[in-house]
């Protein structure tokens, strides 16, 4: 991947012209996820073109050779443009993607979709009221193992599915002057690891096994005495009769990614969800993902834009992975946070 200051994006912008272009974006936020994966899979994404980038700092659009603005709204009334990545802290996703549909634009937003489930109910209102489409950033139904992982599944290769276990374990301690230091911050991030990676397994749950109908969890602070939790557990019940459990934790110096579905006559290893490998009876298959995760899932929306039709995480498919947060809150605020 070749750097901003590289060169390599004035190039690109020469490249453009040749383009038939379809989408222009203006991107919200210039943050790691978005310079390492998102700006770049709309800079390779044959059918759309950056149009500007709206960050606190304007001169971060310099190197990728677009305008700059520090306020969403002057974007959207000087720039044209057909839709809109929010990849901002997540208290401002349901603001600016709200602003930017009814300016007209669609609007691909990060995940987690909102701070509560009635926020992202809004979001996906306002989508609907504004006749654009909006989609969320759950990259990982896209991943080629898990939607061979479904059809395996509707295939009965496992029997009758009943339990599901997902880890992801990594060591997490911002200093005061990461820039990601805001995921400690409950007032902009909302939670700890149960927003920022138990969502995404969450997510999963829900495409594989349907309606969650029930939720619950455990969180607390293990090592690190954030303001947000350090730690989840957290247990969702599904229509299915599928039973999920999800460990999310950011005071592990050893990694993990784990994926697991058990179901009465067998089970599909999905270890580590990142690789690709999909071990089932009778079978195993390597089935990588895109080498930059996002790209599926910005392309997905830019067809389903041009389409007319839902990507394949909308803000429809979304609301049910808010309900589940909302219920983990819900549940864990009666019964007590536990503390060390």
């Amino acid at each position: 991947m070749q750097s901003a200051s590289s060169g390599g994006f004035s190039r690109q912008r020469a490249e453009w012209k040749c383009k038939a272009v379809a989408i222009r974006w203006i991107v919200i936020g210039v943050g790691d996820i978005t310079t390492k994966r998102v700006l770049p899979a709309i800079l390779a994404e044959p059918r759309s073109v950056l149009a500007g980038i709206v960050t606190r700092n304007p001169a971060k659009a310099k190197p990728y050779g677009v305008p700059g603005w520090t306020s969403l709204d002057a974007a959207l009334a000087e720039q044209e443009c057909d839709a809109v990545y929010v990849a901002s802290p997540v208290i401002l996703h349901a603001p600016q993607t709200i602003a930017s549909l009814r300016a007209g634009r669609h609007v691909l937003c990060e995940k987690p979709m909102a701070m509560n489930h009635e926020d992202a109910l809004s979001m996906q209102r306002t989508a609907e009221e504004a006749g654009r489409i909006l989609g969320i950033a759950y990259y990982r139904r896209m991943y080629p193992q898990v939607i061979r992982a479904l059809e395996l599944i509707r295939l009965k290769a496992i029997g009758e599915p009943v339990f599901a276990e997902a880890t992801s374990h990594y060591w997490f301690c911002p200093g005061p002057e990461d820039e990601r230091s805001w995921f400690i911050d409950p007032a902009m991030a909302g939670g700890g690891p149960l927003y920022d990676i138990a969502s995404h397994r969450i997510d999963l749950m829900n495409y594989l096994f349907g309606n969650p109908i029930r939720a619950t969890a455990h969180l607390s602070n293990a090592v690190h005495q954030y303001a947000v939790e350090d730690n989840a557990t957290v247990m969702v019940e599904y229509n299915s009769g599928v039973r999920g459990v999800i460990d999310v934790r950011w005071h592990s110096r050893v990694s993990r990614d784990e994926f697991r579905i058990r179901g009465t006559d067998g089970e599909i290893e999905m270890t580590p969800l990142n690789s690709g490998v999909l071990i089932y009876p009778g079978g195993k298959e390597e089935l990588p993902p895109h080498e930059n995760l996002h790209y599926p899932c910005v392309a997905d929306f830019v067809s389903a834009v041009l389409a007319g039709t839902e990507p394949h995480s909308s803000g429809a498919t979304a609301l049910a992975t808010a309900w589940v947060t909302d219920e983990v809150i819900r549940m864990s605020n009666s019964f007590g946070r536990a503390r060390r």
